[in-house]
């Protein structure tokens, strides 16, 4: 680790191309110029992030010190390696419009924040900034993992979810298992006595299904649904590996009474973003299918 910041760092934060995502498109554009063989082989997340907190030593192999520099022409590879204490001219922008509370939220500016970008009290009130379709009508990518997964099942028409699926989303939906044993402990948890939560969440499954079952074979391969039987502990939707929603299941209290948190994915700022994704990532793994 290095006390001042590695010149990549600093440019790619001037850029707003420190997000993971972005940075792998901008990656793949310089990429194509250079050799188009070397798209997609852009670095990492742990590998960027040692880029990035100057935990590599030398240089990176070939083929990503050609795209680099085609990335930010004039200045070498070695000079993107190396730290900087000199302040480097802001890039010339058009200023932007005044944004709303909804998914494009600037990045929160105060760093013991990190990449948590918005907090609201309960669900609700997060659903009153960030309508479902605000999120989901242009996503190309969607994970999502709790109990009945209301926002996506309850809260998004069946016709924009074929929409989606149709023009190309992948759409992978982890429930908790409504014949499992979790589900059991936390309707007892939140006081129910008649299989509430057990009923929805069947029924959100058996919808997805239906609509899964009315698909073309190659939108049907696109939406995936899994169970599985663990103590809840998060409520998660990770939208174009960029956007996550977190929301704890807080003791006796129903999941829309909960705290959510909005998290954009911003390497550089040693953020939340990639300890949820794995999260999402590991129960998948231990998942099974619907």
């Amino acid at each position: 680790m290095t006390d001042q910041p590695i010149l990549l760092k600093t440019l790619l934060t001037q850029r707003h191309w420190q997000t993971y995502s972005t940075f792998c498109k901008e990656y793949d554009k310089a990429a194509k110029k250079v050799d188009p063989s070397l798209q997609g082989g852009w670095p990492s997340r742990a590998q960027l992030h040692r880029w990035l907190n100057g935990e590599l030593k030398g240089v990176p192999y070939s083929g990503h010190c050609r795209v680099l520099e085609a990335m930010f022409p004039g200045r070498s590879v070695h000079e993107l390696f190396t730290t900087t204490a000199v302040e480097i001219p802001a890039q010339r922008t058009d200023p932007e419009p005044a944004r709303s509370a909804g998914p494009d939220t600037a990045a929160c500016a105060m760093p013991q924040m990190a990449d948590v970008t918005a907090v609201f009290s309960s669900r609700s009130a997060f659903s009153s900034a960030y309508p479902a379709s605000s999120m989901f009508d242009d996503a190309k990518e969607i994970n999502a993992a709790g109990l009945s997964l209301n926002i996506l099942c309850q809260s998004y028409p069946d016709h924009q979810l074929k929409r989606l699926l149709d023009s190309g989303t992948r759409i992978r939906c982890l429930f908790l298992d409504p014949k499992g044993q979790s589900i059991r402990a936390r309707e007892a948890e939140e006081g129910y006595t008649d299989s509430t939560l057990t009923t929805l969440t069947a029924l959100n499954i058996s919808m997805l299904t239906r609509l899964r079952d009315r698909l073309d074979t190659t939108s049907a391969q696109r939406l995936e649904l899994h169970v599985y039987d663990e103590t809840i502990r998060f409520n998660l939707i990770i939208v174009d590996r960029g956007l996550c929603v977190v929301q704890p299941y807080l003791p006796q209290a129903r999941g829309v009474d909960s705290p959510t948190f909005v998290i954009k994915d911003d390497t550089a700022a040693e953020g939340l973003f990639p300890i949820f994704d794995q999260v999402f990532r590991d129960m998948w793994e231990r998942s099974k299918p619907v």
